[in-house]
């Protein structure tokens, strides 16, 4: 989710980044470009490399190293094997003894469908699925930064998983930005500052100011969840 004052740059951060765009993208509506204001939310997206931490999922039940759980044949996680616990039921003694009713068939597919091997299955499934999904979309919820929409901003946080909150580095801290930070803290973990708008800083001072624009951040966060949050500076 991408929150903060208006007039930060959130709708230009956007852009940047995006190489999908939906109908709904960058202030698309009449009455956004007629006020020179996002008025809605706005969705787009971009693809990147699988991350090798995802890459690694364990396939029995889809999880970063967790148990339980294992793969069905057709590749989907979650399902349950077939034919691999008869043995440790007695179903084995039952086949050997009911061999003359026609139940070596029963016994046969059984023994067919036990893997020998099971931790290669396992591998072959885990490669599939690596070679399935080499990328991963990154959806942008651009959310409008005016006081009156602030019922449009919690409705946005509501389906995000992070919030890049873009800040006016020249200004710093605003209104809306301290109304962002309190809807992420109930929405979220994950929070990044963006802070925009370096290239205002003249050229000879821009190293310090930005590191001065950092470190009133870092008071703005004190107390917070998201006292060692990440900041990058940008020109958006």
């Amino acid at each position: 989710g991408v929150l903060g004052h208006v007039d930060t740059g959130k709708t230009s951060l956007v852009k940047t980044l995006s190489s999908v765009l939906s109908t709904a993208a960058l202030d698309k509506s009449k009455q956004s470009r007629a006020r020179g204001i996002t008025l809605d939310l706005g969705f787009s997206a971009f693809l990147l490399p699988l991350p090798e931490h995802l890459r690694r999922v364990d396939v029995r039940d889809g999880s970063s190293g967790g148990g339980g759980g294992s793969v069905a044949g057709d590749g989907h996680v979650g399902g349950k094997s077939n034919g691999s616990s008869n043995s440790d039921n007695g179903n084995n003694n039952n086949n050997s003894k009911n061999s003359d009713n026609g139940n070596n068939s029963i016994k046969s597919n059984n023994n067919n469908n036990t893997n020998p091997n099971p931790q290669q299955e396992t591998s072959s499934t885990s490669t599939k699925l690596q070679n399935k999904y080499d990328l991963l979309q990154v959806t942008l919820v651009d959310c409008p930064g005016h006081a009156s929409l602030i019922r449009t901003i919690i409705g946005g946080a509501q389906i995000i998983d992070m919030v890049l909150l873009v800040v006016d580095a020249t200004k710093g801290m605003q209104t809306q930005t301290a109304e962002c930070l309190v809807i992420a803290e109930m929405t979220t973990r994950n929070l990044i500052v963006v802070l925009n708008k370096i290239d205002m800083f003249p050229e000879d001072e821009r190293e310090e100011r930005i590191k001065d624009a950092e470190r009133k951040m870092r008071g703005a966060l004190r107390g917070t969840k998201f006292e060692g949050a990440s900041m990058v500076g940008i020109s958006a």
